[in-house]
């Protein structure tokens, strides 16, 4: 049964984002995604945390909710109901009645349990998540977290242990639950960099510019956000590319250039950026350096280029929007801008914000066909297959695929303000992450 669970676990891990053609729409072949198709989703059971201690805050409570949906939205488990559990919450594996969690109702695979402590300043929760079907081994995950006697800290102790569980039950792929999204945001009255938790928790405020910042993107190691600012350059007030230090919590210096510089997007090394500018007149992708050194021009086409992404895995083709040939439409090419390549679609309209997967087989990106709104879709980019993920739900752009390939992050007006959403990369399970203000541009951290 040990057996079992590993290739169970290496299974899910295997196809946590596969793709099977389905049917033919238009003369272009679509394709379903999903997670782990084919495959059943492990049975998890998520019981209350046992208090240990007295406390002043429902911190216990606290926890458990956010580690029950930060396991219900990885999109790879099968939450078993609460009507359905046994009447003793486990708070370590000696009270962990086994046959009571795999009898009907609950008929759980998994129990993910513990228990927490606080001397008044501190929490302490012990950690356990344990195949029921195999009560004699050990658990698969035990551990201790700890942290401050704060609700801030209770949901970060949370998010830890869903990323354990996650990583363990799909086969050594991260959660997502501690990671970030950076995104632009008027609530403070002009458009300004903010961040936030992945679920729209602890949303913060990073810039302080007083103009306009537009199109954030994380580095590859989350230390820094390039952007689009607007700044002075030898007295005339342009779009520049402005960077911003998470470990310094400041902005730091990157040149300025003539013309119009804007959307940066990283290499998958971090060592370059790549961006749109006018700097040779029509706006063209250049390359330079993250310090900014090193500046080349790799397009070369009447019209704009612009919006421009690695591929993630290979770091060997560009995906990029140009209006060479007429509308704004998808390109690829290699890194260094060669060999140019439209993505054709088969309907006319406007294609803009590309985001690769990070797999580097898909491309998220918005389309407004003739008949429509702007709509988020997918592209194999190997067989050129089609996904649409949002229809008729306001206007929907800007995706940005979270580091599990799993979710997507992306902009919508679907509430009746643009607001931020997030939601599985089949298009199911979508969130409203903001309220607030209006707010744009979102860009998921890589861990």
């Amino acid at each position: 049964m040990r057996r079992k669970w590993k290739s169970f676990s290496a299974l899910i891990g295997l196809l946590a984002f596969v793709l099977s053609a389905t049917q033919t729409l238009q003369a272009q072949d679509t394709f379903t995604t999903g997670t782990g198709l084919g495959v059943k989703k492990a049975r998890v059971a998520v019981p209350d945390t046992v208090a240990r201690s007295s406390f002043s805050q429902p911190l216990p409570k606290t926890f458990h909710d956010v580690l029950w949906n930060d396991l219900q939205y990885s999109g790879i488990l099968d939450l078993v109901s609460p009507s359905f559990y046994p009447l003793q919450s486990p708070g370590q594996p000696s009270e962990l009645n086994a046959s009571a969690w795999t009898a009907a109702p609950a008929n759980a695979y998994m129990v993910a349990y513990g228990n927490m402590t606080t001397d008044g300043t501190n929490i302490a929760f012990a950690g356990f998540l344990s195949d029921v079907t195999n009560p004699s081994s050990p658990p698969a995950l035990q551990k201790i977290y700890r942290g401050a006697a704060t609700d801030a800290d209770a949901r970060r102790l949370a998010h830890q242990f869903a990323d354990d569980i996650i990583g363990i039950l799909s086969g050594g792929q991260p959660g997502i639950a501690q990671t970030k999204i950076a995104y632009v945001s008027s609530h403070g009255g002009n458009k300004e960099i903010w961040v936030m938790d992945y679920d729209g928790a602890n949303q913060q405020q990073l810039t302080h510019l007083r103009t306009i910042s537009l199109t954030p993107r994380w580095s590859p190691d989350a230390s820094r956000i390039a952007f689009t600012c607007f700044e002075p350059y030898r007295g005339v007030t342009s779009a520049q590319i402005c960077m911003y230090s998470m470990a310094s919590n400041r902005l730091i210096s990157f040149p300025r250039y003539r013309g119009t510089n804007s959307a940066p997007a990283w290499s998958p090394d971090g060592k370059q950026i790549v961006f749109t500018s006018s700097l040779s007149g029509d706006p063209e992708l250049y390359v330079a350096d993250a310090d900014g050194g090193h500046l080349h021009r790799i397009t070369f086409a009447t019209g704009v280029s612009t919006s421009a992404a690695w591929n993630p895995k290979t770091g060997k083709q560009l995906v990029f929007v140009s209006d060479r040939a007429g509308d704004p439409a998808l390109y690829l090419s290699d890194a260094d801008g060669s060999n140019p390549e439209k993505l054709n679609m088969p309907d006319m309209g406007y294609v803009i914000d590309p985001a690769w997967s990070p797999n580097g087989q898909l491309v998220a990106f918005s389309w407004r066909r003739p008949s429509g709104n702007y709509d988020i879709y997918l592209m194999d980019v190997a067989s050129r297959q089609l996904l649409e993920l949002t229809k008729d739900a306001g206007r929907n752009e800007r995706p940005s695929w979270a580091p599990d390939g799993r979710h997507l992050v992306f902009e919508s007006t679907r509430s009746g303000s643009r607001q931020i959403w997030s939601m599985l990369a089949d298009g199911t399970q979508a969130r409203q992450l903001t309220t607030q203000g209006q707010n744009e541009s979102p860009n998921w951290s890589p861990k």
